[in-house]
Protein backbone atom coordinates (compact mmCIF):
# COMPACT_ATOMS: atom_id res chain seq x y z
CA UNK A 1 0.00 0.00 0.00
CA UNK A 2 1.38 3.39 -1.01
CA UNK A 3 1.61 6.31 1.39
CA UNK A 4 -0.61 9.13 0.15
CA UNK A 5 1.16 12.41 0.90
CA UNK A 6 0.57 15.73 -0.84
CA UNK A 7 4.11 17.03 -1.18
CA UNK A 8 6.14 19.26 -3.47
CA UNK A 9 9.42 18.17 -5.10
CA UNK A 10 12.54 18.98 -3.09
CA UNK A 11 13.92 21.08 -5.95
CA UNK A 12 10.98 23.48 -5.63
CA UNK A 13 11.84 24.51 -2.07
CA UNK A 14 15.60 24.01 -1.64
CA UNK A 15 18.14 25.59 -3.95
CA UNK A 16 20.95 23.04 -4.09
CA UNK A 17 24.16 24.97 -4.64
CA UNK A 18 26.32 21.99 -5.47
CA UNK A 19 25.18 18.38 -5.53
CA UNK A 20 24.64 16.54 -3.33
CA UNK A 21 22.41 18.62 -1.05
CA UNK A 22 24.39 19.37 2.11
CA UNK A 23 22.79 20.75 5.27
CA UNK A 24 25.52 21.56 7.75
CA UNK A 25 26.35 23.52 10.87
CA UNK A 26 27.11 23.00 14.54
CA UNK A 27 25.24 20.50 16.67
CA UNK A 28 24.59 23.40 19.06
CA UNK A 29 24.78 27.14 18.65
CA UNK A 30 27.11 27.95 21.56
CA UNK A 31 28.24 31.55 21.10
CA UNK A 32 27.62 34.17 18.45
CA UNK A 33 31.27 34.04 17.35
CA UNK A 34 31.28 30.22 17.14
CA UNK A 35 28.14 30.14 14.99
CA UNK A 36 29.10 33.02 12.69
CA UNK A 37 32.66 31.78 12.18
CA UNK A 38 31.46 28.28 11.35
CA UNK A 39 28.77 29.64 9.02
CA UNK A 40 31.24 31.78 7.04
CA UNK A 41 33.67 28.87 6.61
CA UNK A 42 30.86 26.56 5.50
CA UNK A 43 29.56 29.11 3.00
CA UNK A 44 33.09 29.53 1.63
CA UNK A 45 33.24 25.83 0.69
CA UNK A 46 30.51 26.39 -1.90
CA UNK A 47 29.11 22.97 -1.06
CA UNK A 48 26.63 23.81 1.71
CA UNK A 49 23.06 24.72 0.77
CA UNK A 50 21.52 25.13 4.24
CA UNK A 51 22.97 26.20 7.60
CA UNK A 52 21.71 24.15 10.56
CA UNK A 53 22.20 24.74 14.28
CA UNK A 54 20.70 23.31 17.44
CA UNK A 55 18.99 26.04 19.45
CA UNK A 56 17.01 23.89 21.90
CA UNK A 57 18.67 20.58 22.79
CA UNK A 58 16.70 17.73 24.38
CA UNK A 59 19.05 16.09 26.88
CA UNK A 60 18.70 12.74 28.57
CA UNK A 61 19.52 14.06 32.04
CA UNK A 62 18.96 17.45 33.69
CA UNK A 63 21.96 19.67 34.22
CA UNK A 64 23.42 19.03 30.77
CA UNK A 65 23.61 21.83 28.20
CA UNK A 66 20.10 22.15 26.77
CA UNK A 67 20.85 24.69 24.07
CA UNK A 68 21.50 28.41 24.12
CA UNK A 69 17.81 29.13 23.60
CA UNK A 70 16.06 31.95 21.77
CA UNK A 71 19.09 34.25 21.60
CA UNK A 72 20.61 31.73 19.18
CA UNK A 73 17.86 32.53 16.69
CA UNK A 74 19.20 36.09 16.45
CA UNK A 75 22.67 34.71 15.71
CA UNK A 76 21.19 32.51 12.99
CA UNK A 77 19.43 35.51 11.48
CA UNK A 78 22.74 37.36 11.42
CA UNK A 79 24.54 34.34 9.89
CA UNK A 80 21.93 34.19 7.13
CA UNK A 81 22.29 37.91 6.41
CA UNK A 82 26.08 37.65 6.19
CA UNK A 83 26.41 34.37 4.26
CA UNK A 84 23.18 34.13 2.29
CA UNK A 85 22.62 30.60 3.56
CA UNK A 86 19.03 29.66 4.49
CA UNK A 87 18.73 28.35 8.03
CA UNK A 88 17.25 25.28 9.72
CA UNK A 89 16.52 24.46 13.36
CA UNK A 90 14.90 21.67 15.36
CA UNK A 91 11.56 22.41 17.04
CA UNK A 92 10.02 20.31 19.79
CA UNK A 93 6.87 22.22 20.74
CA UNK A 94 4.53 24.97 19.61
CA UNK A 95 6.57 27.70 21.33
CA UNK A 96 9.67 26.67 19.41
CA UNK A 97 7.70 26.85 16.18
CA UNK A 98 6.39 30.33 16.95
CA UNK A 99 9.81 31.69 17.89
CA UNK A 100 11.56 30.10 14.89
CA UNK A 101 8.95 31.50 12.50
CA UNK A 102 9.20 34.95 14.08
CA UNK A 103 12.99 34.85 13.62
CA UNK A 104 12.66 34.02 9.92
CA UNK A 105 14.07 30.49 10.07
CA UNK A 106 13.71 28.90 6.64
CA UNK A 107 13.40 25.18 7.45
CA UNK A 108 12.21 23.34 10.55
CA UNK A 109 12.96 19.79 11.55
CA UNK A 110 11.39 17.50 14.13
CA UNK A 111 13.84 15.43 16.15
CA UNK A 112 13.82 11.70 16.79
CA UNK A 113 12.53 11.96 20.36
CA UNK A 114 9.68 14.21 19.27
CA UNK A 115 8.73 11.93 16.34
CA UNK A 116 8.28 9.11 18.84
CA UNK A 117 5.51 11.06 20.62
CA UNK A 118 2.31 11.61 18.57
CA UNK A 119 1.10 14.22 21.08
CA UNK A 120 4.24 16.30 20.49
CA UNK A 121 3.99 15.94 16.72
CA UNK A 122 0.32 16.97 16.77
CA UNK A 123 1.14 20.03 18.87
CA UNK A 124 3.74 21.06 16.31
CA UNK A 125 1.32 20.31 13.47
CA UNK A 126 -1.35 22.52 15.05
CA UNK A 127 1.18 25.36 15.37
CA UNK A 128 2.05 25.00 11.67
CA UNK A 129 -1.50 25.26 10.31
CA UNK A 130 -1.69 28.05 7.74
CA UNK A 131 2.10 28.30 7.51
CA UNK A 132 4.09 27.68 4.33
CA UNK A 133 7.49 26.39 5.48
CA UNK A 134 9.53 23.26 4.75
CA UNK A 135 9.55 20.63 7.50
CA UNK A 136 11.88 17.66 7.79
CA UNK A 137 11.02 14.77 10.11
CA UNK A 138 13.66 12.54 11.64
CA UNK A 139 12.91 8.87 12.18
CA UNK A 140 11.84 7.97 15.73
CA UNK A 141 14.45 6.74 18.20
CA UNK A 142 13.19 3.16 17.99
CA UNK A 143 12.74 1.22 14.73
CA UNK A 144 9.02 1.86 14.33
CA UNK A 145 8.18 2.95 10.80
CA UNK A 146 4.53 3.54 11.73
CA UNK A 147 5.56 6.36 14.07
CA UNK A 148 7.67 7.88 11.30
CA UNK A 149 4.80 7.64 8.82
CA UNK A 150 2.32 8.98 11.39
CA UNK A 151 4.47 12.06 11.98
CA UNK A 152 4.72 12.73 8.25
CA UNK A 153 0.95 12.38 7.90
CA UNK A 154 0.20 14.69 10.83
CA UNK A 155 2.44 17.45 9.47
CA UNK A 156 1.11 16.96 5.94
CA UNK A 157 -2.48 17.10 7.23
CA UNK A 158 -1.65 20.51 8.75
CA UNK A 159 -1.11 21.79 5.21
CA UNK A 160 2.68 21.43 5.00
CA UNK A 161 3.51 20.27 1.46
CA UNK A 162 7.25 21.06 1.54
CA UNK A 163 7.96 17.89 3.42
CA UNK A 164 10.92 15.54 3.78
CA UNK A 165 12.29 12.83 6.04
CA UNK A 166 15.65 12.53 7.78
CA UNK A 167 17.16 9.09 8.30
CA UNK A 168 19.36 9.31 11.42
CA UNK A 169 19.45 5.67 12.47
CA UNK A 170 17.73 3.80 15.30
CA UNK A 171 18.51 2.93 18.88
CA UNK A 172 19.47 -0.70 19.36
CA UNK A 173 20.01 -2.85 22.43
CA UNK A 174 23.01 -4.48 20.77
CA UNK A 175 25.98 -2.13 20.65
CA UNK A 176 28.02 -1.82 17.48
CA UNK A 177 30.42 0.61 15.81
CA UNK A 178 27.53 3.00 15.24
CA UNK A 179 25.85 5.36 17.67
CA UNK A 180 22.53 4.51 16.02
CA UNK A 181 22.05 1.47 13.79
CA UNK A 182 21.37 2.58 10.19
CA UNK A 183 18.73 -0.11 9.58
CA UNK A 184 18.70 0.93 5.94
CA UNK A 185 15.80 -1.40 5.24
CA UNK A 186 13.39 0.92 7.14
CA UNK A 187 14.43 3.97 5.12
CA UNK A 188 14.10 1.89 1.95
CA UNK A 189 10.65 0.74 3.06
CA UNK A 190 9.57 4.36 3.59
CA UNK A 191 10.92 5.30 0.16
CA UNK A 192 9.02 2.38 -1.37
CA UNK A 193 5.78 3.48 0.28
CA UNK A 194 6.24 7.08 -0.90
CA UNK A 195 8.74 7.34 -3.79
CA UNK A 196 8.26 11.10 -4.14
CA UNK A 197 9.25 11.74 -0.49
CA UNK A 198 12.76 13.25 -0.19
CA UNK A 199 14.89 11.39 2.35
CA UNK A 200 18.01 13.07 3.72
CA UNK A 201 20.59 11.04 5.59
CA UNK A 202 22.12 12.17 8.89
CA UNK A 203 25.47 10.34 9.05
CA UNK A 204 26.58 12.34 12.10
CA UNK A 205 23.95 10.77 14.35
CA UNK A 206 24.24 7.33 12.78
CA UNK A 207 28.00 7.22 13.25
CA UNK A 208 28.56 9.06 16.51
CA UNK A 209 32.15 9.59 15.39
CA UNK A 210 33.58 11.50 12.46
CA UNK A 211 35.70 8.64 11.12
CA UNK A 212 32.70 6.67 9.84
CA UNK A 213 30.87 9.63 8.29
CA UNK A 214 32.38 9.29 4.77
CA UNK A 215 31.36 5.62 4.56
CA UNK A 216 27.77 6.21 5.67
CA UNK A 217 27.47 9.32 3.48
CA UNK A 218 28.49 7.41 0.37
CA UNK A 219 26.18 4.51 1.15
CA UNK A 220 23.25 6.91 1.65
CA UNK A 221 23.84 8.48 -1.76
CA UNK A 222 24.21 5.04 -3.33
CA UNK A 223 20.74 4.25 -1.92
CA UNK A 224 19.38 7.32 -3.73
CA UNK A 225 18.89 9.54 -0.70
CA UNK A 226 18.50 13.17 -1.67
CA UNK A 227 21.11 14.73 0.58
CA UNK A 228 23.11 14.73 3.80
CA UNK A 229 22.85 16.56 7.11
CA UNK A 230 26.36 16.69 8.58
CA UNK A 231 27.28 18.48 11.77
CA UNK A 232 30.20 20.91 11.50
CA UNK A 233 31.97 23.02 14.13
CA UNK A 234 34.85 25.45 13.77
CA UNK A 235 36.70 23.49 16.49
CA UNK A 236 34.97 20.18 17.32
CA UNK A 237 37.43 19.43 20.12
CA UNK A 238 35.82 22.11 22.30
CA UNK A 239 32.19 21.58 21.19
CA UNK A 240 29.66 21.67 24.02
CA UNK A 241 27.66 18.77 22.55
CA UNK A 242 28.49 15.73 20.40
CA UNK A 243 32.12 16.71 19.87
CA UNK A 244 33.14 13.33 18.42
CA UNK A 245 30.67 13.41 15.54
CA UNK A 246 31.31 16.94 14.28
CA UNK A 247 33.78 17.86 11.54
CA UNK A 248 35.51 21.11 10.70
CA UNK A 249 34.27 23.03 7.64
CA UNK A 250 37.55 22.15 5.89
CA UNK A 251 37.06 18.44 6.62
CA UNK A 252 33.48 18.70 5.38
CA UNK A 253 34.65 20.23 2.10
CA UNK A 254 37.15 17.40 1.61
CA UNK A 255 34.59 14.75 2.54
CA UNK A 256 31.98 16.03 0.08
CA UNK A 257 34.54 16.39 -2.71
CA UNK A 258 35.36 12.67 -2.43
CA UNK A 259 31.75 11.48 -2.64
CA UNK A 260 30.68 9.76 -5.84
CA UNK A 261 27.34 10.76 -7.31
CA UNK A 262 25.44 8.10 -9.23
CA UNK A 263 22.25 8.44 -11.24
CA UNK A 264 19.20 6.39 -10.19
CA UNK A 265 18.52 5.58 -13.86
CA UNK A 266 20.52 5.35 -17.09
CA UNK A 267 19.56 6.26 -20.66
CA UNK A 268 22.13 3.80 -22.00
CA UNK A 269 20.16 1.10 -23.86
CA UNK A 270 22.90 -1.52 -23.52
CA UNK A 271 22.99 -0.95 -19.76
CA UNK A 272 19.18 -1.16 -19.52
CA UNK A 273 19.10 -4.40 -21.55
CA UNK A 274 21.82 -6.04 -19.44
CA UNK A 275 20.14 -4.94 -16.20
CA UNK A 276 16.79 -6.33 -17.38
CA UNK A 277 18.46 -9.64 -18.23
CA UNK A 278 20.11 -9.92 -14.82
CA UNK A 279 16.86 -8.99 -13.05
CA UNK A 280 15.07 -11.76 -14.92
CA UNK A 281 17.64 -14.19 -13.59
CA UNK A 282 17.03 -12.91 -10.06
CA UNK A 283 13.26 -13.23 -10.52
CA UNK A 284 13.65 -16.88 -11.55
CA UNK A 285 15.83 -17.63 -8.54
CA UNK A 286 13.36 -15.85 -6.24
CA UNK A 287 10.55 -17.99 -7.65
CA UNK A 288 12.54 -21.13 -6.87
CA UNK A 289 13.33 -19.88 -3.36
CA UNK A 290 9.66 -19.26 -2.61
CA UNK A 291 8.68 -22.64 -4.01
CA UNK A 292 11.28 -24.35 -1.84
CA UNK A 293 10.13 -22.40 1.21
CA UNK A 294 6.57 -23.52 0.50
CA UNK A 295 7.73 -27.14 0.26
CA UNK A 296 9.63 -26.74 3.52
CA UNK A 297 6.56 -25.38 5.32
CA UNK A 298 4.47 -28.30 4.05
CA UNK A 299 6.95 -30.66 5.72
CA UNK A 300 6.91 -28.48 8.84
CA UNK A 301 3.13 -28.93 9.07
CA UNK A 302 3.54 -32.71 8.83
CA UNK A 303 6.12 -32.57 11.62
CA UNK A 304 3.73 -30.49 13.71
CA UNK A 305 0.97 -33.06 13.28
CA UNK A 306 3.37 -35.87 14.14
CA UNK A 307 4.57 -34.08 17.28
CA UNK A 308 0.99 -33.36 18.32
CA UNK A 309 -0.09 -36.95 17.93
CA UNK A 310 3.04 -38.15 19.75
CA UNK A 311 2.66 -35.53 22.53
CA UNK A 312 6.12 -34.06 21.87
CA UNK A 313 7.03 -30.38 22.44
CA UNK A 314 7.32 -28.05 19.48
CA UNK A 315 10.86 -26.87 20.15
CA UNK A 316 13.89 -29.10 20.50
CA UNK A 317 16.81 -26.82 21.31
CA UNK A 318 19.40 -29.29 20.06
CA UNK A 319 17.69 -29.38 16.67
CA UNK A 320 17.72 -25.56 16.37
CA UNK A 321 21.41 -25.49 17.35
CA UNK A 322 22.09 -28.09 14.68
CA UNK A 323 20.25 -26.07 12.00
CA UNK A 324 22.10 -22.89 12.96
CA UNK A 325 25.51 -24.56 13.06
CA UNK A 326 25.10 -26.38 9.75
CA UNK A 327 23.47 -23.43 8.03
CA UNK A 328 26.11 -20.87 9.01
CA UNK A 329 28.94 -23.26 8.11
CA UNK A 330 27.43 -23.88 4.68
CA UNK A 331 26.78 -20.15 4.20
CA UNK A 332 30.41 -19.38 5.06
CA UNK A 333 31.56 -21.84 2.40
CA UNK A 334 29.24 -20.09 -0.07
CA UNK A 335 30.67 -16.69 0.97
CA UNK A 336 27.34 -15.47 2.33
CA UNK A 337 27.28 -12.87 5.09
CA UNK A 338 27.03 -14.54 8.50
CA UNK A 339 24.68 -11.95 9.98
CA UNK A 340 22.31 -12.18 7.01
CA UNK A 341 22.35 -15.99 7.19
CA UNK A 342 21.52 -16.05 10.89
CA UNK A 343 18.64 -13.59 10.43
CA UNK A 344 17.29 -15.63 7.51
CA UNK A 345 17.44 -18.89 9.45
CA UNK A 346 15.80 -17.25 12.47
CA UNK A 347 12.94 -15.97 10.29
CA UNK A 348 12.38 -19.40 8.76
CA UNK A 349 12.63 -21.07 12.16
CA UNK A 350 10.17 -18.57 13.67
CA UNK A 351 7.62 -19.27 10.93
CA UNK A 352 8.10 -23.01 11.48
CA UNK A 353 7.32 -22.59 15.19
CA UNK A 354 4.26 -20.49 14.36
CA UNK A 355 2.88 -23.14 12.00
CA UNK A 356 3.51 -26.01 14.42
CA UNK A 357 1.97 -24.02 17.29
CA UNK A 358 -1.18 -23.43 15.23
CA UNK A 359 -1.45 -27.18 14.58
CA UNK A 360 -0.87 -27.98 18.26
CA UNK A 361 -3.55 -25.50 19.28
CA UNK A 362 -6.29 -26.13 16.73
CA UNK A 363 -9.60 -24.81 17.99
CA UNK A 364 -8.07 -22.04 20.13
CA UNK A 365 -8.40 -18.31 19.50
CA UNK A 366 -5.79 -16.34 17.59
CA UNK A 367 -4.67 -14.59 20.78
CA UNK A 368 -4.14 -17.91 22.52
CA UNK A 369 -2.11 -19.19 19.56
CA UNK A 370 0.05 -16.04 19.57
CA UNK A 371 0.75 -16.53 23.28
CA UNK A 372 1.57 -20.18 22.72
CA UNK A 373 3.93 -19.29 19.85
CA UNK A 374 5.79 -16.76 22.01
CA UNK A 375 6.09 -19.30 24.80
CA UNK A 376 7.39 -21.96 22.41
CA UNK A 377 9.99 -19.62 20.95
CA UNK A 378 11.10 -18.52 24.42
CA UNK A 379 11.64 -22.03 25.68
Amino acid sequence: MKLNLNIQPLSSWINVKNEPLIISGPCSAETEDQLLSTAHLLAATGKVSVLRAGIWKPRTRPGEFEGIGSIGLEWLKKAKAETGLPTAVEVANAKHVEEALAAGVDILWIGARSTANPFTVQEIADALKGVDIPVLIKNPVNPDISLWIGALERINNAGITKLGAIHRGFSSYEKSSFRNEPMWELAIQLKTLCPELPIINDPSHICGNRELIPYISQKALDLDMQGLMIESHIDPSVAWTDAKQQVTPAALEELVAKLSLRDPESNNEAFADKLAELRKQIDKIDDVLLQKLSERMTIVEKIGQYKRDSKVTILQVNRWDEILKKGTAFAKALKLDLGFTEKFLELVHGESIRKQTAIMNEGKTEEEIVEATAAAAKH
